[in-house]
């Protein structure tokens, strides 16, 4: 059982900057999928970031240019610094591996099979 744990998420004003971090408990950040998504109220999750094994990276059109995803393998752990944050970026934020692929990672939430806890970012408007 692979667990993913996300330290507390924050409030930060429009146009601040947050980095995302989240520990995998075994060797798959080097091995498999690993993404960012996120959820607000009423809607379905959405994807925003991939990196797989070989660190090849794909951003959704809403974060590009904003938001960076990173790995470190030899500490198991996953990255994400968002800058230039909107109020619209307000949402629960989840990181996620997918243990069924090791490239080609897709945004599709429902091919992630283990999930991070979430934590909440807050960017008031």
């Amino acid at each position: 059982q692979v667990q993913l744990v996300e330290p507390g998420g924050g409030s930060v004003q429009a146009g601040g900057s947050l980095r995302r971090s989240c520990a995998v408990s075994e060797y798959t950040v080097g091995k498999h999928c690993m993404g960012w998504f996120r959820q607000t109220r009423g809607k379905e999750r959405e994807g925003l970031a991939t990196i797989d094994h070989a660190a090849n990276i794909i951003y959704a059109d809403s974060v590009k240019g904003r938001f960076t995803i990173s790995k470190d393998s030899d500490k198991n752990t996953l990255y994400l610094q968002m800058t230039g944050l909107k109020p619209e970026d307000t949402a629960m934020y989840y990181c996620a591996t997918d243990t069924s692929r090791s490239w080609y990672c897709t945004m599709d939430a429902t091919q992630y099979n283990y999930w991070g806890q979430g934590t909440q970012v807050t960017v008031p408007s």
